[in-house]
């Protein structure tokens, strides 16, 4: 199975749309984060599509190591080192 690139070490904030079609990137390679962008076609990860039922500001994750997708659930606290260093030229 393919893991997910980091696309960042913090959340981002975004406006959600009630009822807006949304899209959350997994694998950590769209050039749209948080959003999908279809980059993820060729490895075993899939977009995650959601449908807000209120339009507010939310906090989606870009360490792609939540376990509540797309939300943040401060999986990016337990990044190592390594993980943080990963994010420069993480796009091949």
């Amino acid at each position: 199975m393919d893991k997910p690139l980091i696309a960042g070490t913090g959340p981002v904030k975004v406006t959600l749309e009630k009822d807006g079609n949304y899209a959350w990137c997994a694998c950590g390679r769209s050039d749209k984060q948080p959003f999908c962008d279809g980059s993820h076609r060729g490895t075993t990860m899939k977009k995650v599509k959601f449908f807000p039922e209120e339009s507010a500001e939310k906090w989606l994750c870009m360490c792609k190591r939540t376990q509540t997708p797309p939300f943040c659930d401060g999986s990016h606290s337990f990044l190592t080192d390594e993980e943080r260093a990963s994010i420069d030229g993480s796009k091949s």
